[in-house]
């Protein structure tokens, strides 16, 4: 009996050894057995769309001037009402009108130094600024809504910005052809190596739009017809989408 419990410790100890040496040891075998990774091809495709615009942003300002701050206030809301009016007579919905900014700055006159003499600073006068940013959806209607603002007493301001109402539709487009480009890119340049596309392992998109820029084309033609009209022309404007695709090379 003495002599069979050290027999039996020693048997658990050798058992126990042997199962941490097997444990250590398996990773080992495990990475030596992992396949390598598979070579990566990273490409980008710029899609592009252009359309002509649909909308129109404006800003009309209306600058008095007064000695009194409450005179060339009166005088400011009196024309900024004209304008607001003739805006809405022109068709222009409420949720297109919005005040943009809106101002009431002194007038400082600051006297010559004589003899030695600083004479102080002081007002002559106050200068109210009211702007009113306009989205105009009837492009037509552009050149008589600038003739009749600046009629009505807008002195400042335009700023005429063509742009799309429904500018997610467009990209879209761009998109679609951006990532047409890179998988086209891609498969010539794996078709030339001889191998082939694998899986994506990583996609991202950059977007922007251009303004449009002026040009001689015959679809640019003035859309103001009438000589009372400020003659204006839209151009086209170009919704751009970059689009950086990767893949793993299947060989």
């Amino acid at each position: 009996m003495t002599s069979f419990f050290p027999a039996r410790r020693r048997m658990v100890v050798a058992a126990a050894l042997s199962a941490l040496l097997l444990s250590a040891s398996t990773p080992v075998f495990a990475d030596e057995a992992k396949a390598p990774a598979p070579g990566l091809i990273s490409v980008s495709g710029e899609g592009v769309a252009t359309v002509a615009p649909d909308m129109a942003v404006i800003s009309l300002t209306v600058l008095r001037e007064a000695k009194t701050a409450r005179e060339a206030l009166d005088a400011n809301n009196e024309a900024m009402t004209d304008v607001l009016a003739a805006m809405k007579a022109e068709g222009i919905a409420e949720r297109d009108l919005q005040t943009g900014a809106f101002s009431i700055q002194p007038r400082w006159f600051y006297p010559a130094n004589k003899d030695g003499q600083n004479e102080e600073p002081r007002i002559t006068g106050y200068t109210v600024n009211n702007t009113l940013t306009v989205r105009i959806r009837d492009l037509n209607r552009l050149g008589t809504v600038l003739d009749t603002s600046v009629s009505l007493g807008v002195n400042q301001g335009g700023n005429v910005v063509f742009t799309n109402d429904d500018q997610e539709t467009i990209r879209e487009t761009a998109r679609l052809d951006a990532v047409a480009k890179a998988k086209a890119k891609a498969e010539a340049m794996t078709g030339a190596l001889g191998v082939s596309l694998g899986r994506i392992t990583q996609i991202s998109e950059n977007s922007y739009s251009a303004p449009p820029m002026p040009m001689a084309r015959a679809e640019m033609a003035m859309m103001a017809k009438s000589a009372d009209s400020v003659p204006v022309a839209s151009g086209e404007n170009d919704y751009r989408v970059t689009v950086s695709v990767t893949w793993e090379i299947a060989q």
